[in-house]
């Protein structure tokens, strides 16, 4: 009974991955089947992984730490997947799924990866899939400005991250963030490197003009104090 239970897991869990990685590989069937039941909108958004596809090689199994479940990758990005099934929309992270988050994260910052999880919750109808990031420090490039807009895992009291439905980027989105053109990625990054460069500049203005009212406001006596040996 035991080894058919772990059968059975083992089984849906696969079955999941290989639903997902139909969709991230651009199969117009894969993103049909989990789309069936979302309004059309949604169903576009999806349908653009089917211009700019990724491979995706399923490492379950394996044995190498922070490698996911699924290994997806493509010319701009390339990301790890940990693929959680659920019922319930929290997943708290404890024993192994601790130790998979940690090597997520490692692995993520010795590469400069951004590793995700993909939540499927059972039972509910339209986009069933949630995605959130593992915090990493040294994104660069096409990755750093796709994960400003995945969210991070949320934490507990106890500031300890754990798994929260609610709280993921749907499937749809995420699809259609990852299939942006290039050049929208350029003009984003232009925009930011931009707006970068004004603040800096305000920062200096404000900084120069605070120092000359400093002067402005200073006694003829203080002033004058400067100058004698």
């Amino acid at each position: 009974m035991v080894l058919n239970k772990v059968t059975s897991v083992g089984f849906m869990a696969s079955h999941y991955e290989r639903e997902l990685r139909a969709v991230l590989i651009g199969s117009p069937d894969g993103v049909r089947a989990v789309t069936r039941s979302c309004n059309a909108s949604e169903k576009a958004r999806a349908m653009q992984v089917i211009r700019r596809p990724f491979l995706v090689v399923r490492a379950a199994g394996s044995g190498v730490a922070g490698a996911g479940d699924l290994l997806a990758v493509r010319g701009d990005i390339s990301f790890p997947i940990e693929v959680k099934t659920t019922k319930e929309k929290k997943i708290y992270l404890s024993g192994r799924t601790w130790e998979q988050y940690l090597d997520l994260k490692k692995e993520g910052e010795r590469c400069g990866l951004m590793p995700i999880y993909a939540m499927r919750l059972k039972g509910v109808r339209g986009d069933s899939w949630r995605i959130l990031k593992v915090e990493t420090d040294n994104l660069s490039g096409t990755p750093s400005i796709i994960a400003r807009s995945i969210p991070s895992l949320p934490l507990t009291k106890n500031k300890r991250p754990y798994l929260d439905w609610d709280a993921g980027l749907p499937l749809h989105k995420f699809l259609a963030l990852l299939c942006r053109d290039e050049e929208s990625y350029s003009q984003t990054a232009e925009i930011l490197r931009s707006r970068t460069d004004q603040w800096v500049a305000q920062k200096d203005a404000r900084i120069t003009r605070e120092e000359n009212e400093e002067v402005e406001n200073e006694s003829p006596a203080e002033w004058v104090k400067k100058f004698r040996l």
